[in-house]
């Protein structure tokens, strides 16, 4: 573990940078999902945009798969990732912070993720590679989207559908100017640079 104290200066201004545009109020949640690769990318997509964690529901006997350092790429190092028991306990906690909730589904219900307002606090919930959201996600969520798609199959990768998501959010707040100045506060935004310094 390297010692905060060691850091260069270019490598802490480098942390510091990326911290001032990190989203606290965008995160995402994938459901019982078991590929490591899959989930791997779900959190590479999640750093590139500035998602600060993501949070994972894993019921019954599910469990979270080990990541190996390679496939994650060390994103996860800098991404926290939260796991639940319960869809209930997962929406508790993000609605305690004022989110919105959405599924992704394809279903006579959903809304084109572009009229989306991505811009708010929002949770975007993904299902696994064999079954999508559950019901009870779908059902206990604030609403349900898809992403348009104009070809035979309509489906894509769970990994795919979450970058794809997460850069129309990233375009939206790109126009809010919510990436223009720093989102946490900055006795916050000093504890995290001491904390990723030491990471």
């Amino acid at each position: 573990m390297p010692n905060p104290e060691s850091i260069t200066p270019e490598r802490r201004e480098r942390i510091r940078r990326v911290l001032e545009r990190r989203q606290p109020t965008l995160t995402v949640v994938f459901e019982n999902v078991h590929d490591p690769h899959n989930i791997s990318a779900v959190i590479r997509s999640c750093d590139a945009v500035g998602v600060a964690e993501a949070h994972g529901i894993y019921s019954g006997r599910q469990v979270f798969p080990e990541l190996g350092e390679k496939s994650s790429a060390s994103a996860r190092k800098w991404v926290d990732v939260h796991l639940h028991q319960s869809v209930d306990a997962c929406y508790a906690a993000l609605r305690a912070r004022g989110m919105k909730i959405y599924t992704t589904h394809l279903s006579s219900d959903a809304v084109s993720l572009h009229e989306l307002d991505l811009s708010q606090p929002v949770a975007l919930v993904f299902g696994n590679e064999k079954e999508g959201v559950t019901a009870e996600a779908r059902e206990k969520a604030d609403g349900n989207f898809l992403i348009p798609q104009v070809g035979m199959i309509q489906s894509l990768n769970i990994s795919v559908a979450c970058a794809v998501s997460l850069y129309e959010a990233f375009r939206q707040r790109q126009v809010a100017g919510m990436y223009d100045t720093a989102q946490l506060g900055s006795s916050e935004l000093e504890a995290k640079i001491n904390d990723w310094c030491s990471r």
